[in-house]
């Protein structure tokens, strides 16, 4: 097992009714920026139950934050807060939403230009504190101290991490998941599923804890996913995945083991391109990077079609292919495409992808830092 630091304050509030608890956990003397996306909140209940919640605080509202959350628009947040003194932020719905926030958080005291945070990794000393309420599980952000951005007018989706931006609490009911779409229950499990495979799927570390951890997440991924999208009102099967979601990236099944990030970095250049979900980059990219990436991969790609998928017969190289098609499949069957072209895009995005890449320095991907421009071109030329 690799050296590790393991820290994670965030308080969870985990299951039906517990928005209420906002009107302790926020201080009544706080003024509140209620933050969120394009408005759903304010169809399913959960608007009303913060603002019920909230009757005795200051609650300022700041909406309109998009998937792949912007820069330009989280500026226009910073220059709120500051003119109105807010000194306590509430991030309501789902990951681009509290992302968005967290970097709302760290640029309000930020001295200079706030993007310098993400393209310059430049460091920070303050931020504002805040809290969550999730209503889309799918990217541990209401437990990590990760936000990642979009500069619209470069197409660039870069990110950063910071312990200062770490929620203080995040409320997880998953009654506030009922209403979502499937195409977002989907997008969720894809995500939550590379999460895991992303600390999951590198090389051994003598670290079978974490492996296993992992595989159940994987899992229960597979088994409950599904009932999700058969009935979206099961509380049990959207509680499971909820649950699932934060413990994939909430640093504990990545503490101690070799973490890959390839796909992530991949997809962020189709998302910011295209304008791609961002789940659904991670469902195209993986089982090409898995693929190209199986020889450094090969002793866990066994693992994982053993234990994950029950695949036991064949050749090293057959179970491995047949780990990798059944993951393709999976995400198909949860509504998730992975193929480029089911999104209009061609070829021609390739080279541009790479480019972009190395032109950031990233031109040595993956845990082992042997995933170059080649291997890039290869991963994704096998999901055109």
């Amino acid at each position: 097992m690799l050296n590790f630091t393991f820290f994670n304050p965030v308080k969870l509030l985990f299951g039906k009714g517990q928005i209420a608890q906002l009107a302790v956990e926020i201080p009544r003397t706080a003024r509140v920026l209620m933050t969120y996306g394009g408005g759903s909140i304010k169809t399913n209940g959960v608007y009303d139950q913060v603002m019920a919640a909230l009757s005795q605080h200051t609650v300022l509202e700041f909406g309109g934050i998009e998937p792949n959350p912007r820069l330009e628009t989280l500026l226009k947040a910073v220059d709120l807060i500051r003119r109105e003194k807010i000194d306590f932020l509430l991030a309501v719905g789902g990951g681009s939403v509290l992302d968005g926030t967290k970097f709302i958080a760290a640029a309000v005291p930020f001295e200079g230009d706030p993007w310098d945070i993400l393209a310059k990794q430049s460091p920070i000393s303050a931020a504002l504190p805040l809290g969550t309420v999730l209503t889309l599980p799918a990217t541990g952000s209401e437990m990590n101290s990760v936000s990642v951005v979009t500069k619209e007018a470069t197409q660039e989706k870069l990110f950063f991490s910071h312990p200062l931006v770490f929620p203080r609490f995040s409320v997880l009911d998953p009654e506030a998941t009922f209403s979502l779409p499937a195409c977002q229950i989907g997008n969720g499990i894809v995500d939550a599923f590379t999460h895991t495979m992303e600390q999951y799927l590198t090389y051994p570390a003598d670290a079978p804890l974490q492996d296993r951890l992992a595989e159940s997440i994987l899992l229960t991924l597979i088994e409950e996913g599904p009932k999700t999208l058969a009935d979206p009102t099961d509380y049990a099967a959207r509680a499971n995945v909820m649950w699932c979601a934060t413990l994939a990236l909430n640093g504990l099944i990545g503490a101690g083991v070799p973490q890959d990030w390839a796909t992530h970095m991949i997809g962020h250049e189709l998302t910011a391109l295209h304008e791609l979900d961002h789940a659904r980059t991670l469902a195209v990219v993986l089982p090409g990077v898995l693929a190209v990436q199986r020889g450094g991969k090969q002793a866990k790609l066994l693992q994982y079609a053993e234990r994950v998928w029950g695949i036991t017969s064949g050749t090293a190289e057959e179970r491995m292919e047949q780990a990798i098609t059944r993951t393709r499949q999976f995400f198909e069957a949860v509504g998730v495409p992975t193929r480029l072209s089911a999104y209009g895009v061609s070829s021609d995005t390739i080279p541009v992808v790479v480019e972009r890449l190395v032109s950031r320095g990233m031109v040595a991907l993956g845990e082992n830092r042997d995933l170059g421009p080649e291997g890039v071109r290869q991963a994704l030329a096998l999901s055109l």
